[in-house]
């Protein structure tokens, strides 16, 4: 399976989301981008990419351990940015940003702990993608129309563990599907 541990962010928050997205794809070649779809819009704590059935198990135990020690936390989606000069438009988050960074380094460590092997560590970017570009495409109009954008605040009380299917249809623009393959409850969950 080929999986990754997320936040997701509460349905009112999607829906805040939505509509901002909805105001980016108004602006001038916006059809150069390829956007995400709400179902897949989540913040990546540690990708696994594809893992053994085997090692499915005691992956779950570590993050239900990763999930028992980190307390609840206030989170918001706020602002933009993009990756690679345009290969990805972000919206990023607000609040108790070191918290969500730790739990993303307790995600990375309960795979090395499972035997997952991890590839080298990066400094954790808390970031949602909204879209791609296949080629470089200029989203400065796009980041300054982030920059404004902050959504409702939400207390992060759970670490999911999300399947990530591929698209294999062929069919252009067709999204991967994501499921939820396991919830676990922070600590102390308000």
């Amino acid at each position: 399976m080929r999986l990754f541990a997320a936040v997701l962010p509460p349905e009112r928050v999607v829906h805040e989301l939505a509509a901002e997205v909805a105001e980016l794809k108004r602006l001038p070649g916006s059809q150069g981008l390829r956007w995400t779809n709400r179902p897949g819009w989540h913040f990546t704590l540690a990708f696994y990419g594809e893992v053994a059935d085997d090692v499915v198990p005691a992956l779950s135990d570590r993050l239900a351990v990763v999930a028992r020690r980190t307390a609840p936390f206030d989170l918001a989606l706020s602002g933009g940015g993009q990756f690679g000069h345009g290969k990805a438009l972000w919206t990023g988050a607000y609040g108790e940003v070191e918290s969500l960074r730790l739990l993303a380094e307790r995600a990375e460590a309960a795979a090395r702990k499972a035997g997952l092997p991890m590839e080298e560590h990066r400094r954790y970017r808390a970031h949602l993608t909204v879209a791609r570009g296949r080629d470089s495409v200029d989203v400065r109009p796009y980041v300054d129309l982030l920059r404004g954008f902050t959504s409702t605040t939400w207390t992060v009380s759970e670490v999911v563990l999300v399947r990530s299917n591929l698209p294999r249809s062929g069919v252009p623009g067709e999204q991967p599907r994501y499921e939820a393959v396991a919830r676990w409850a922070l600590g102390g969950a308000r």
